[in-house]
């Protein structure tokens, strides 16, 4: 499987972290609201969520 890797910045990612925390979210879910809030579309927040789901697609074949 390709794998994507993302250079972020720091304290946008920490913002991202504290508003899935504050939202009772996972930051893959956060990413989701985002996007889907009708704003304009963040190719940032769609690569970040790209890469969560293949993170978590590679933890569950690891358990399989």
């Amino acid at each position: 499987m390709p794998r994507l890797t993302l250079e972020i910045n720091t304290e946008l990612y920490r913002m991202l972290q504290q508003a899935a925390r504050t939202n009772h979210m996972s930051i893959e879910d956060e990413c989701l609201r985002r996007l889907e809030s009708g704003g304009r579309r963040s190719r940032y927040m769609e690569a970040l969520l790209a890469e969560l789901r293949a993170d978590e697609a590679q933890r569950r074949a690891g358990r399989g």
